[in-house]
Order: structure tokens, then C-alpha cells, then sequence
């Protein structure tokens, strides 16, 4: 899961978004999401596609399982 927490944090930062508004936006708490960042969480399967539509990559990329 490091991979997928070194991305998440990469596109948040470079989508000038704050950990807090990712959370609100997924409808999640900012506890939870700051989990995934750290690497100490995994989301459920519906918010890892709610993290790839909000940030427009695949689910496969925020896995590591491929560069694009």
C-alpha cells in the first residue's frame, strides 16, 4: 500500500486540494483519509473509485499496477 499512499498524497498535492476537502468530497472522515495517506488504511472498493474519478486516474494507477 505504500505506492498507493505516495500517489494519493502526489495528486492531492498536485490538485492544490487539503486532505480535509478530499474527505468532504468523498464523504468520508478526514481520519479515514489521512489513514490512506499514511498507509495505514485501505479504502472500501467504492471509495477507491470515488479517489480515481476525483483525481481522473484509474484505479490500477492509485494500486501501482501501472504508470498511466
Amino acid at each position: 500500500m505504500k505506492i498507493f499512499a505516495q500517489r494519493l498524497r502526489e495528486l492531492r498535492v498536485e490538485n492544490n486540494l487539503t486532505q480535509a476537502q478530499v474527505a468532504s468530497r468523498l464523504g468520508i472522515k478526514q481520519q479515514s483519509y489521512v489513514r490512506y495517506e499514511i498507509g495505514s488504511g485501505e479504502p472500501s472498493l467504492e471509495t477507491l473509485v470515488a479517489l480515481a474519478k476525483l483525481f481522473g486516474v484509474s484505479a490500477d494507477y492509485l494500486l501501482g499496477l501501472t504508470e498511466y
